[in-house]
């Protein structure tokens, strides 16, 4: 009898292998998605002067403001140059502007009455010192630690990168993947259908799996199940990719060549099988230079549930992003205790008073992707719990 392993030792194991430490530098354009490779300091202070932040009159606060502002000037965005040196002028501003010298308020334009001779302040202006100003290195000041090593690149870092002068970002570079399957009966998606084979859809699944979470370097390689063309090709495969997933072919049948083919080729067994369903037949192993090898059941439900529990975290944290926990979500339905731990799919649905459920959805088999599709990811139960309605489990996105 195989001896299972739990899903936490899984994990751990999946884990505990050392970080990717290969870089590249990419223009910032390139960088959406990446993980930076070095800690970013400012290039000066944030902002670099001071800042007008209304569209309106610079002048300087007086305990009893004057009652006209004679305009002297006016300072728009990008440009300087601009002072004031009487107490009872003002210089026209907008937005974003560098305040000009010897300006310490700056009113905005719906508190003022503009005619013939400048402006006077509407009954609603309350004037003080420093109002409407960002004042320089408000936001940071030069040199500060910006974004961290290990910080991945959307919308805000991008501007930050941007705002700091990175035209060229060293970012980790990502791990080259292959997604191998095996199976006489698979047929590629464009190939004419043919009686009692099906067409290939574990590999395409995994690499979309992969695509969402910013891992794009992949390749897709179908192979047959004979011992001695998969021994030569993934012995192949090795010598050019990081990571081998493998799907199909390592089950406890006669034709299930896969453990034993990788053990041939260098791969060291780190665990096969785990005590959950789907994806009991679950092998992990690592190459001789620390490639990751995933050997997952065939079937696509299987294959995708153990890619998003155990694969892309494990790749993401090897690229040096944190593991971050769950999301919990309460269940809409019961579910029965199991020996093993299960991997449920749910719908996610929202109640009137704003709360989110999970609706269980399981397929009707481990090749069910029809109603795989209509599901928003999969919730983990633990082995030997019985659920009831409104039960928090954590919830793991496709």
């Amino acid at each position: 009898m195989q001896s299972l392993i739990s899903v936490d030792e899984a994990t751990h194991a999946v884990h505990a292998q050392a970080r990717l430490r290969a870089t590249e530098t990419v223009a910032l354009t390139d960088a959406v998605g990446r993980v930076l490779a070095d800690d970013i300091t400012a290039e000066r202070a944030h902002p670099p002067f001071d800042r007008v932040t209304t569209d309106g009159i610079a002048t300087r606060w007086l305990p009893v403001m004057p009652a006209l502002l004679r305009v002297v000037g006016a300072q728009t965005a990008g440009h300087h140059g601009q002072a004031l040196h009487e107490a009872s002028a003002c210089i026209e501003v907008a937005s974003g502007a560098l305040l000009p010298e010897g300006c310490d308020c700056v009113l905005p334009i719906e508190h003022l009455v503009r005619n013939a001779q400048g402006y006077t302040l509407a009954p609603s202006a309350s004037p003080s010192r420093g109002q409407c100003i960002h004042r320089q290195g408000a936001d940071c000041p030069a040199d500060a630690l910006v974004l961290e090593a290990g910080t991945r690149i959307g919308a805000p870092q991008m501007a930050v990168l941007a705002a700091n002068g990175q035209a060229n970002v060293k970012v980790v570079r990502q791990p080259s993947v292959a997604i191998v399957t095996t199976g006489e009966a698979l047929l590629d998606v464009s190939a004419p259908l043919q009686p009692g084979r099906i067409r290939r859809s574990s590999d395409l699944a995994m690499m979309a799996a992969l695509h969402a979470a910013g891992i794009t370097n992949i390749t897709l390689q179908p192979l047959p199940e004979d011992p001695d063309v998969l021994g030569s090709s993934l012995s192949r495969l090795l010598q050019t990719h990081d990571v081998l997933v493998l799907s199909g072919g390592v089950s406890l049948g006669q034709r299930d060549y896969l453990p034993t083919t990788l053990e041939s080729v260098g791969v060291v067994r780190v665990f096969q099988g785990v005590a959950q369903s789907p994806g009991q037949p679950m092998w992990f192993g690592v190459g001789a230079v620390g490639q990751r090898v995933f050997a997952l059941p065939g079937n696509p439900v299987s294959a995708l549930v153990c890619m998003a529990r155990y694969v892309r975290p494990a790749l993401l944290s090897a690229m040096g992003l944190p593991i971050v926990a769950c999301e919990q979500v309460r269940l809409a339905a019961a579910l029965p205790a199991h020996v093993q731990a299960q991997f449920v799919p749910v719908r996610l649905r929202r109640e009137p008073g704003g709360e989110v459920l999970a609706q269980p959805l399981p397929p009707r088999s481990t090749s069910d992707v029809t109603t795989l599709a209509a599901t928003d990811g999969f919730v983990e139960v633990p082995a030997g719990l019985a659920c009831p309605v409104g039960q928090p489990l954590p919830l793991y996105r496709w």
